[in-house]
C-alpha cells in the first residue's frame, strides 16, 4: 500500500459491516494507513474460529481464540445490529438509534454456520466462553460421537476428537463421496479419507441424516438416534453439526434486493464494488465471487477494496480482483493434514509447519494486539492471510 497516509481531512470515513477475517483485514490495513474508520459488529470481539473446532474439546484454548474489539480499535468501533443502509444519505443505522455517515462501505457480513464451527449467534466474549466450555464438557463425557458434514469443518472437527480421544467412537456422516469439498484434487481428498480411517473412524459416505429437526445439537444424551436417509440408523451419546453454511445478509439485503445472487451474496464488479456503487464494496462470503469461501481470499479481497479506496482519492485506475486458485490447509490435529495450494498437493509436513500445530494462534501476539495483523504470509506482491477454514 506504501507509506502511510491521512484522508481524514479530505472527507474519508469508511464503515466496515461484518466480523470475519475479510473485515478484520480491513480494518488493520485501513488503521496502519490512518484513514478514519469505524467497524459495527453485534459482538464485543473478534473470534478466530480458525481454531474454534479444537477448541471445541480443548479446555483453556477458547479463551485464546477471542480478543475484545475495543482493545485494539477503541473509539473506531461500534457494537450493534446494522437495521437500515441508508443509500441516499450515505448512513449506517443500527437498532438503538445511531447512525455512522460513509464515504465509502464496505460490506464483510460473511457466513453463518452451526456451534461450534462458528458464533452465528450475538454473543458476548464471557458468555462465548461458556459455551465453549460446555461443549468441552459435552465432548469428554461422550463415549459415542456423530459428526454430521464432512466438508473441511466436519473433516477437522472427526479428526481433532478421535485423535485426542482414540477410545471414543466417532462416526462421520457425509452426503457426497468426496470429503473436505468438491474443489480440491483427488489425491487431496483420498489421503484425507485415509487419514480418518487410521484414525479408526467410522465414515457413511454418501449418506444424509433424515432426522436432523428432531436430534439435539451438542448435548450428550445417554443415547440419541441419528436415522439416515436408507433406513438405518446410528446410536450416539453427541450429535455436532459441521455443515449448513450459509451467507450472512441480514444487514443489507433489503437495500440490495435486486442485486443479490441466489445464495444471498451480492453481485460485484471486477474492483469488488457492489454493481451500481462506485463507493460500497462486498468482500469475503458476502461477495458474489467464483471461488472457494475461505480466509486466504477474503484477505485478497480486504486488499482490494482498501486500495480501491485509496485509488479513488488519488484519482488512480481501479485495481482490478483475479479470483484466486483453490488454496487449503486442513488441520487433522496437531501432527496431521493435508492440503492443497493452486494445484499442487500438499502433504503433512507443510500442513504441521504451518497451521496444525498451533492453528495461527501464535499470530496474535503483535503490538497492537490486533488478531490480525499477523495473519499474513508473503504472496509475490500481496500481503494474504495464513490460509484457514
Amino acid at each position: 500500500m506504501g507509506s502511510q497516509v491521512s484522508m481524514e481531512v479530505r472527507g474519508v470515513h469508511v464503515v466496515i459491516i461484518g466480523r470475519g477475517f475479510g473485515g478484520i483485514m480491513a480494518t488493520s490495513q485501513l488503521q496502519t494507513l490512518n484513514i478514519s474508520f469505524t467497524l459495527v459488529d453485534m459482538k464485543d470481539s473478534f473470534h478466530h474460529n480458525v481454531a474454534a473446532l479444537r477448541a471445541s474439546w480443548r479446555a483453556g484454548l477458547p479463551k485464546k481464540t477471542f480478543i475484545f474489539y475495543s482493545k485494539n480499535l477503541k473509539n473506531s468501533f461500534q457494537q450493534g445490529m446494522v437495521v437500515e443502509i441508508d443509500l441516499k444519505n450515505q448512513t449506517v443505522l443500527l437498532e438503538k438509534g445511531k447512525a455512522l455517515p460513509f464515504s465509502h462501505l464496505i460490506l464483510a457480513t460473511g457466513s453463518t454456520r452451526f456451534f461450534p464451527s462458528k458464533l452465528s449467534q450475538v454473543f458476548s466474549q464471557q458468555n462465548a466462553l461458556q459455551a465453549y466450555d460446555n461443549m468441552v464438557k459435552q465432548v469428554h463425557c461422550s463415549q459415542s460421537i456423530v459428526v454430521v458434514g464432512g466438508g473441511s469443518a466436519g473433516v477437522e472437527m472427526a479428526a481433532e476428537i478421535k485423535t485426542e480421544y482414540p477410545e471414543k467412537e466417532v462416526t462421520l456422516i457425509h452426503s457426497q463421496m468426496a470429503l473436505a469439498d468438491k474443489e480440491p484434487l483427488l489425491c487431496a481428498w483420498q489421503e484425507a479419507k485415509e487419514i480418518l480411517l487410521q484414525k479408526g473412524m467410522h465414515l457413511l459416505l454418501s449418506e444424509r441424516v433424515s432426522n436432523m429437526a428432531e436430534l439435539p445439537f451438542n448435548e450428550y444424551r445417554e443415547c440419541t438416534s441419528v436415522q439416515k436417509d436408507k433406513g438405518t440408523e446410528v446410536a450416539t451419546n453427541l450429535v455436532i453439526v459441521c455443515n449448513g453454511i450459509k451467507i450472512n445478509s441480514f444487514a443489507y439485503h433489503h437495500e440490495f434486493d435486486s442485486g443479490l445472487a441466489s445464495n444471498g451474496a451480492l453481485r460485484v464488479n471486477k474492483y469488488l464494488q457492489v454493481e451500481g456503487y462506485s463507493h460500497i464494496y462486498a468482500i469475503s462470503n458476502c461477495a458474489d465471487v467464483k471461488e472457494p469461501k475461505m480466509a486466504y481470499h477474503a484477505g485478497l479481497h480486504a486488499n482490494i477494496a482498501v486500495a480501491n479506496i485509496i485509488n479513488f482519492m488519488k484519482q488512480r485506475p481501479f485495481k482490478a480482483y483475479k479470483p484466486g486458485a483453490l488454496t487449503f490447509l486442513l488441520a487433522m490435529r496437531r501432527n496431521d493434514g493435508m492440503g492443497q495450494i493452486n494445484s499442487s498437493y500438499v502433504g503433512l509436513f507443510m500442513v504441521r509447519l504451518a497451521k496444525s500445530r498451533d492453528l495461527f494462534l501464535s499470530t496474535w501476539k503483535t503490538r497492537r494486539q490486533s488478531p490480525s495483523c499477523r495473519l499474513v504470509f508473503q504472496c509475490g506482491e500481496e500481503q494474504v492471510p495464513a490460509v484457514g477454514t
